[in-house]
């Protein structure tokens, strides 16, 4: 049993981290998938600047130069041209525009967050569970010693003619059946250690399981980041929205340009009368404009349902984190049945093990039934550990949903 005692050991440990925060699931994934995630953090912010500074017009450089043979000579010209034509006044769509990048930032962002969030959830409940799987290691190695001493005795009763065969082909079968169990839950544990470490570089023998606790439902409400983002997607459809109307509202436009032609004719270079003319010269005005297109109220309509569906997606997301909420809730509270039951029947071992012990010193009873009932009393504490872990996994899936780092 030194097994047993060193994993419940490392179980007690990693209870005390009472005070462990989920922030510590900051360094819980791997280096690779945080370069990842700040990688898709630098590009939001690019695309985000882009978008807000898109209304800012390009200054426009053009140069050409052209050579001809016309009348038998050769002549050329040379233009250049330094160009602008910047709105300066979009009906508040330049205003709208730059409210609009910042909402798409905030959205993207918080996409981003939730990724990451889901990310971490899956390798924290990788690490419970592969803690599970120890547990039920411990578990199946006390049954299938159970089922060992159990066969022992009916082995001895079969051989003093007390039993028939069928009695010990059932010991045989229930032994074999608990050992191909423990072979499953072998492989399993293989199984999530792989996937596990697939997503973090922290060792899972040594990294501690946070001890979450219950959310109220106004907080979960409150931090829902599922709920953060129907917010900003209203926003940003609502923007979109005043966007999309300024676009077809007026628009007065400040142009400017510096000119600079030279045309030469070889035929005459050098002589009296050659022909050598350069300009420089600079325009600059204002021009208004206001288009009108058949689609106009079809494009308000669309960018009017976008930011009336973001709402009701909203309340409909609402629906589903209060329908998740009830049925953890609703979970938590049969868990908590399972494990005063499994209180209970510790508490029945236990006192059936302290009477076996004094009828065993009088001779009543056999160290057969001793070791099993010692056995059955331990199982009985493994099992709460396993339903209390249980607990926390269900836990885990309202902390997805809150916008706070696990």
């Amino acid at each position: 049993m030194k097994g047993l005692h060193v994993l419940k050991k490392r179980w007690l440990l990693c209870s005390l981290f009472v005070g462990y925060s989920l922030t510590a699931g900051e360094t819980l994934l791997s280096t690779l998938k945080e370069e990842q995630f700040a990688l898709d953090y630098r590009t939001s912010e690019l695309q985000s600047d882009m978008l807000r500074d898109s209304w800012i017009e390009p200054l426009m450089l053009r140069y050409t130069y052209t050579k001809s043979d016309q009348y038998d000579s050769d002549g050329t010209t040379q233009n250049t041209i330094v160009s602008i034509d910047q709105p300066i006044f979009r009906s508040g769509g330049i205003y709208y525009g730059i409210k609009f990048a910042e909402a798409s930032r905030r959205y993207s962002d918080l996409s981003i967050d939730a990724a990451r969030q889901k990310l971490i959830k899956e390798a924290v409940s990788l690490l419970m569970q592969i803690r599970q799987s120890d547990l039920r290691l411990a578990k199946q190695e006390l049954l299938i010693s159970n089922a060992g001493l159990n066969l022992e005795l009916k082995t001895e009763s079969y051989l003093h003619g007390e039993l028939d065969s069928g009695f010990l082909d059932n010991a045989i079968i229930e032994k074999n059946v608990l050992t191909q169990t423990l072979y499953d839950t072998q492989t399993l544990r293989e199984r999530l250690i792989s996937a596990y470490e697939s997503i973090s570089d922290a060792p899972h023998q040594t990294t501690p399981i946070p001890n979450l606790k219950w959310l109220g439902a106004e907080t979960f409400e409150s931090e829902a980041i599922d709920l953060a983002l129907s917010r900003s997607e209203i926003e940003k459809n609502r923007w979109n929205a005043n966007m999309t109307r300024a676009k077809y509202l007026p628009q007065i436009n400040v142009n400017a340009s510096y000119n600079r032609n030279k045309i030469e004719d070889s035929k005459f270079a050098g002589m009296p009368g050659s022909i050598s003319v350069e300009s420089n010269y600079q325009t600059y005005g204002l021009s208004a404009s206001m288009p009108i297109a058949l689609n106009t109220f079809r494009d308000l309509e669309v960018s009017r349902i976008e930011t009336l569906k973001s709402t009701i997606m909203m309340n409909d997301k609402k629906r589903e984190l209060k329908a998740l909420y009830q049925q953890v809730s609703h979970n938590l509270n049969n868990s908590k049945k399972k494990i005063l039951l499994a209180e209970d029947n510790q508490k029945l071992y236990e006192k059936l093990l302290r009477d076996t012990e004094e009828l065993f010193k009088a001779g009543y009873k056999t160290e057969y039934d001793v070791k099993m009932l010692s056995n059955s009393a331990k199982i009985q504490e493994l099992e709460k550990a396993i339903i209390e872990l249980d607990t926390q996994l269900e836990l885990l899936n309202l902390y997805e949903k809150v916008n706070r780092a696990i």
